[in-house]
């Protein structure tokens, strides 16, 4: 009896797999590459668009309260220990300014 179950529910999954999948044609002459390569040139521009207006401006705010919140931090560590350490807002000072001047320059590099 359990077997049986286990087949009728295999083959309604099989069938439920055959009734809706589809098969997929690139552009009726079979070339996949071309119609990705389509998609691509279409899809780039606002791909594009939105790194530039919305991930770049986000990792930049981002990074900018890190680095002034440690800047703070290594501030109240000079008052208390008198050394004041470098090193973390170097680091994300230099990734600001990499992320600031990024969207200059990343797209010649990937070349679109």
């Amino acid at each position: 009896m359990k077997m049986k179950r286990i087949a009728m529910l295999l083959c309604i999954a099989l069938l439920l797999t055959m009734v809706f999948s589809t098969t997929a044609f690139a552009a009726g002459t079979g070339d996949v590459a071309g119609a990705i390569e389509g998609t691509w040139t279409t899809a780039s521009q606002q791909i594009k668009t939105v790194v530039n207006k919305v991930v770049f401006p986000a990792i930049d705010l981002i990074l900018a309260v890190f680095f002034f919140a440690k800047l703070g931090t290594a501030y109240f560590d000079y008052r208390k220990h008198g050394q004041f350490e470098w090193a973390a807002p170097a680091i994300l000072f230099a990734c600001l300014v990499f992320t600031l001047t990024a969207p200059l320059y990343i797209w010649t590099i990937l070349g679109l």
